[in-house]
């Protein structure tokens, strides 16, 4: 009797011992490996990148100054003659003009000979309107609705804004439209992308993260093929050619997209997490039953979770300090990502050419950027990845000044790419910088001031016309110097996501990182 006893005795102790359950380390148990539905949920939510890409860069097009030619060469030449010292009867817009064609909205609306500042206005709009959406919905706790349902709306805002574009009927209802595109798709990557980062692993955290960003330039170049296609066609075909896909993609959001696990359990959902993670990994069903019942009995009701908002960005010193050194470099980066495609028109290449090469060169991107974060720690890739990119701006200034266009054009590539780099470095940064309590505000902070460095592209891109790719010597300085600001940021390679703020202090103690980092 004491020998079969013995055996229970020692089970009972080592339940007893044993480290205490948490839903971290089932979630990292349940995920280890990337299965195919893991993968597709990964594609669907993903897919919202590529759309709004598209919205980001298509101004590129619509709004790109047309090529003309003389009807009477008697008193013109489209090599010499400056179009607004012309009379109308003059000359003639490629392809016809207004009614005929109304190919860009610069002929369609009579821009050719305004401000370079109203030239660039429905752009800036864009950028206004992102701005404005993403301080107004940043202030929209994590708590509310979860994350598929709000990227639902962002996605399904944006793409009917974008379809009311092809009804716009004079230059202001444009910019108001752009305006109201620019403040739908706000924080459409941000949900996108914290909702992708919520139901990976951290083994897999550095490879999925990639694949949204990939999408995006995929729309990037999609775009290009679009907009050549459709050369010969109104502008406004250009804004239906994109926005419908968008909004058939909102709605297969709508039904087939998982809510975020990590999300769920910050709710007190703990039920609805497990089944969430059942169907992201089926492999590991028979696992998540075993321990579910186990982590139910530690569960929260919603009412006893912690509640968090953006202002716990502000009120605690570690967390402000580090927004505010995020949001100091997006703002360099944001400069050189979206200024770089408009200033390369400058080079006087052709334009679907230039912008298709600018999309393509992004894709190496998706390789290097899982590389520096396997192989290297995060705070050093950032920086040396920006002093790279804002010295290559400086050079394409310099040799475009002494005519050697071809070099040139290859650093805008470099440096176009360094700017993609650095956005994806620091985008997977941040989501180990915060806890899932905040991480969508932080990831909005993080867009916001991106959006912020993109609204002064239009016009440092617009006046370069006059002093040729001046502003791309503007957009290496601020990458380059911006970037600087890293080494005031922790290191976090190799860890672990955390979900409140408390554990992210604790989390730092034990990594000895001082809080006021």
């Amino acid at each position: 009797m004491e020998d079969s006893s013995a055996p229970l005795v020692t089970h009972i102790e080592d339940e007893d011992t044993s480290p205490p359950l948490t839903f971290d380390k089932i979630f990292e148990q349940s995920l280890s490996d990337l299965g195919l539905s893991q993968f597709l949920q990964i594609l669907l939510v993903g897919l919202a990148f590529a759309f709004d890409s598209q919205q980001i860069f298509i101004t590129v097009f619509t709004d790109a100054y047309p090529t003309w030619h003389c009807l009477d060469h008697t008193v013109c030449n489209p090599a010499t003659t400056d179009i607004c010292d012309l009379p109308r009867s003059a000359w003639e817009w490629d392809g016809g003009f207004k009614g005929k064609t109304g190919k860009s909205v610069i002929s369609e609306f009579d821009l050719e000979c305004s401000s370079s500042f109203l030239r660039g206005l429905p752009t800036s709009a864009f950028y206004m309107g992102s701005i404005v959406g993403g301080v107004l919905l940043s202030t929209i706790p994590d708590g509310f609705l979860g994350r598929k349902q709000l990227l639902f709306l962002s996605t399904s805002t944006m793409s009917v804004t974008g379809i009311s574009i092809f009804f716009s009927s004079n230059i202001w209802s444009y910019v108001f439209l752009k305006f109201l595109v620019g403040f739908a798709r706000s924080q459409t990557c941000t949900y996108a992308l914290v909702l992708i980062s919520e139901r990976v692993s951290t083994r897999w955290r550095p490879r999925a993260t990639m694949i949204p960003f990939t999408l995006f330039v995929l729309g990037f170049m999609s775009l290009s093929g679009i907009a050549y296609l459709a050369r010969h066609a109104s502008w406004r075909v250009l804004y239906l050619c994109t926005s419908v896909p968008a909004a058939v993609h909102s709605i297969f959001l709508l039904f087939f997209a998982l809510e975020s696990p990590r999300w769920l359990h910050l709710q007190g959902m703990n039920q609805e997490a497990i089944e969430v993670l059942k169907r992201i990994s089926p492999e590991t069903r028979a696992y998540l039953e075993s321990v579910s019942s186990r982590l139910l009995q530690q569960q929260e009701t919603p009412e006893q979770a912690p509640r968090y908002t953006i202002k716990d960005l502000f009120i605690r010193n570690w967390a402000f300090r580090r927004i505010m050194v995020v949001m100091i470099i997006m703002f360099g980066l944001g400069m050189s990502y979206y200024g770089v495609p408009l200033a390369v028109r400058d080079i006087k290449l052709n334009i679907y050419l230039s912008e298709s090469l600018n999309a393509m060169v992004e894709l190496p991107s998706f390789v290097i950027t899982p590389i520096l974060l396997e192989r290297f720690n995060r705070r050093s890739s950032v920086l040396v990845n920006a002093l790279v990119g804002g010295a290559s701006g400086v050079l394409c200034f310099f040799l475009s000044l002494f005519g050697r266009t071809k070099i040139a054009f290859a650093l805008e590539l470099v440096s176009f790419l360094c700017a993609r780099i650095g956005f994806n470095l620091m985008a997977v940064y941040i989501v180990e910088l915060f806890p899932t309590c905040v991480r969508n505000c932080a990831m909005t902070m993080l867009r916001q001031a991106l959006v912020v460095g993109g609204s002064c592209c239009p016009i440092i891109a617009s006046a370069g016309r006059h002093v040729p790719s001046l502003s791309f010597a503007v957009f290496g300085f601020a990458m380059s110097g911006f970037g600087l600001f890293v080494l005031l940021l922790p290191e976090t390679k190799g860890s672990s996501l955390c979900d409140t703020m408390e554990a992210q202090e604790l989390r730092d103690q034990a990594l000895k990182i001082s809080p006021s980092c």
